[in-house]
């Protein structure tokens, strides 16, 4: 999958202390990102491990997605959709690569790929996400920002404004996490990405975060 070449951010005009203060924050969440990390990796184990015993399948892909200026990664994830009778000839170790764009952006509540209800604990309670926490503590992602996206999803849903959207590395978290989750539809999703890009302060970021932990715990929204 290709990407659209873009305009270089322009950092000149950015002070020296404005600099450095963004670039501790970058390694204050790379330090937060290993550490949290390392306190999940025994809940990923074990869910890695029960997936891919429902499954007989790879326990965890890895999605192309576009980050930050545009650079295209592989954003992983437990598996938690499968076909109803998989065949164990699919299996590619212990990651799975997937290319493809989803068949519709938003989310079906009753997928009938979802046919597990372990499979369905870990994405009500975002267990699935959690090895995203890896591109963390390697500076490709954030703790909170837009969520990574496809080139197709960019295109269709943010056109003009897709350049603010990659000005910023895509985050575990945001807006639309804590405004409703799944039930929230793209087109809405999108309006808040570009809002948490144009407005997130120090204040809000805290808040995003503090907000996210009774979110998974609840559960409400998600599928």
């Amino acid at each position: 999958m290709s990407t659209t070449n873009l305009e270089p951010i322009e950092t000149s005009s950015i002070s020296k202390p404005a600099r450095a203060s963004y670039g501790l924050h970058e390694m204050t969440e790379r330090v937060a990102g290993a550490a949290l990390l390392a306190f999940a990796s025994p809940i990923i184990a074990a869910s890695a491990l029960t997936l891919a015993i429902f499954s007989k399948r790879s326990p965890l892909i890895a999605h192309l997605r576009v980050a930050r200026d545009g650079q295209p990664f592989w954003m992983l994830k437990l598996r938690t959709m499968w076909p109803e009778s998989p065949s164990r000839t699919e299996s590619h170790g212990w990651i799975e690569r997937i290319v493809a764009d989803p068949v519709d952006d938003d989310k079906d509540p009753s997928d009938a790929r979802v046919n597990s209800r372990f499979a369905a604990f870990c994405r009500r309670h975002s267990i699935d996400e959690l090895p995203q926490l890896w591109h963390v503590a390697c500076g490709e992602m954030s703790l909170v920002g837009p969520r990574p996206l496809t080139r197709t999803e960019i295109n269709r849903y943010y056109g003009e404004s897709s350049c603010e959207l990659l000005s910023v590395k895509p985050g575990l978290t945001g807006l639309w996490q804590i405004r409703g989750r799944s039930a929230v539809r793209f087109p809405r999703r999108a309006a808040m990405d570009l809002e948490l890009v144009r407005s997130l302060t120090r204040k809000m970021y805290w808040k995003i975060l503090a907000r996210t932990i009774p979110a998974i715990i609840k559960g409400n929204g998600a599928w």
